[in-house]
């Protein structure tokens, strides 16, 4: 039997595989279990922007996992007290606390809890076209119906304002709002960077009205779209932010950043088993260290940049809007993306999906500009004839 049809005996049903078994990766390439070569721009959906086999985040998990593996938050630990200091150091300016768990709709969950607990409000406004996770709060505050609908009723209080219109936000936040929670650039609702007007609007309307600024930066943040955080091309201030993916170097881990407006938290109400362990404690601060040595924020304003513009270059009825920031890109096409998705994959070139129509490039932020050619080419000669549809579902 094979790796898919072993794979597909046991699985659960709950994700649209492609059908190549990734066994192998260095840098921006992956390879299959049949030995062929891929330009990874899926970039573990954000989880990888130091690319795969990082010698750095390897050695520093096996040294830890020598040392510690698990050491609950009930004792101090070395590596978490470490990351804690370089994640404030890194953070933008009143960020001075951090909770520490395992994923980025975690890091969600605890910022509405911690929110709710600072004002004892319960109203939260969110965007759409928004996606927070999908844990029953997170999912409370994603827009997408085909993960809502299935779980509703859902956490109450939650409403949905236009991204980018600060109208709507201003009518939305009033004095049982908790907080106000926003993507900076929304990533599956089809790559869509904020306005500064509105962003900055957001943090002004909850100043004046009692609310909390949560920025969910799980897929923007360590570098991805030019800055250590997508927040501060912008000069905003979040109360909370909301971190994951790329965190601990591709270790599952998340974390919530808060200051003073939220303050020190009541002990007992929220925690985590493996929150802040220190395997991949360890594992960020390698992480970090590689991030800053090998420059990549400014790698990915650079080659983002570039990139964009190649893209926009490209000559195709199909493509409607080339947008992003750094190395967080979208073409929006005027048919559904997915059979242009499978013809990128049969090019060698691995991309996402973002919504029904846009092409989305997450690519490690170690990718070289001739990869990245690679991967403009590959879009050129596909957007330039019909793809053909085949029996695969969206991916």
């Amino acid at each position: 039997m094979n790796l898919l049809d072993l794979e597909s005996l046991h699985t659960s049903g709950l994700y649209t595989k492609r059908p190549i078994a990734i066994v192998r990766g260095e840098g921006a390439r992956l390879w299959d279990s049949d030995g062929n070569e891929y330009l990874d721009c899926v970039g573990g959906q954000g989880a990888a922007n130091l690319g795969h086999g990082n010698p750095a985040v390897a050695e520093a998990i096996a040294a830890q996992a020598r040392a510690l593996i698990s050491c609950p938050e009930m004792f101090y630990n070395d590596k978490r007290a470490q990351l804690m200091e370089r994640l404030v150091g890194l953070a933008p300016a009143g960020l001075t606390r951090v909770y520490l768990c395992n994923s980025g709709t975690e890091a969600v969950e605890a910022a509405f809890k911690f929110a709710w607990a600072a004002t004892r409000r319960r109203g939260i406004v969110a965007a759409m076209r928004g996606f927070h996770g999908r844990t029953m709060g997170a999912l409370s505050a994603t827009w997408e119906k085909k993960y809502r609908e299935p779980f509703e009723p859902l956490v109450s209080g939650f409403r949905h304002i236009p991204y980018n219109d600060l109208a709507a936000l201003e009518a939305a936040v009033g004095d049982q709002t908790a907080a106000v929670i926003l993507e900076v650039v929304q990533g599956e609702g089809g790559v869509r960077p904020g306005a500064p007007e509105f962003l900055l609007g957001a943090q002004r309307l909850c100043r004046e009205r009692g609310a909390l600024l949560i920025v969910d930066e799980v897929q923007t943040g360590f570098g991805r779209t030019g800055a250590m955080f997508a927040c501060q091309h912008y000069g905003l201030q979040p109360d909370l932010l909301c971190l994951a993916k790329s965190l601990a170097g591709g270790l599952p881990m998340g974390a919530v950043l808060f200051g003073e407006r939220v303050g020190l938290l009541p002990a007992q109400i929220h925690g985590s088993t493996f929150g802040g362990n220190p395997l991949a404690c360890a594992a960020s601060l390698a992480a970090m260290d590689y991030l800053e040595a090998h420059h990549l924020a400014d790698h990915a304003a650079e080659l983002g940049a570039w990139f964009l513009a190649r893209l926009r270059q490209i000559q195709s009825p199909l493509i409607r809007e080339v947008r992003g920031l750094g190395l967080m890109v979208g073409i929006e096409l005027r048919q559904k993306a997915t059979p242009y998705l499978q013809a990128l994959m049969r090019q060698g070139v691995l991309a996402l999906p973002a919504g029904l129509t846009v092409l989305r490039f997450l690519p490690p932020l170690v990718v070289t500009q001739a990869q990245l050619a690679r991967a403009a080419d590959a879009v050129e000669q596909v957007l330039a004839q019909p793809a053909r549809e085949t029996a695969m579902a969206d991916f």
